[in-house]
């Protein structure tokens, strides 16, 4: 099946999260991108619902690489959410982890994210 929108989380590689850890953030991404679309973008987050709300996981090496990513999807004017770690378990105190996009056309995503590994 081709799905016509997606949401994307993008992971910093190099916090070497445990998988727990990770599944919590990418989790804190996804409602906070969703709830954010639901409002700015309507007919994207009722696209993306209707066809089983498609999410793809990705890596980047650093905290740099997030946030030229995070630039480049608020420049193409992508629904985002930064994901900062409040320091209660493995991390330290307000720590960024991850970053939300979308959902939106997965042509537009791509354009953002097509280059980055699956984490």
């Amino acid at each position: 099946m081709d799905f016509d929108y997606k949401m994307v989380i993008v992971v910093r590689k190099d916090l070497k999260l445990s998988a727990g850890k990770m599944a919590a953030q990418v989790a804190h991404a996804a409602v906070n991108c969703a709830l954010s679309c639901k409002k700015r973008k309507p007919a994207h987050f009722e696209g993306w619902y209707s066809e089983g709300q498609k999410k793809v996981v990705v890596k980047v090496q650093d905290l740099t690489e997030l946030y030229q990513i995070k630039q480049a999807a608020e420049d193409s004017g992508l629904v985002t959410s930064l994901i900062i770690d409040a320091g209660m378990t493995e991390l330290p105190p307000n720590t960024t982890t991850c970053l939300g996009i979308g959902p939106a056309p997965s042509t537009e995503v791509d354009r953002v994210t097509g280059h980055l590994g699956l984490m």
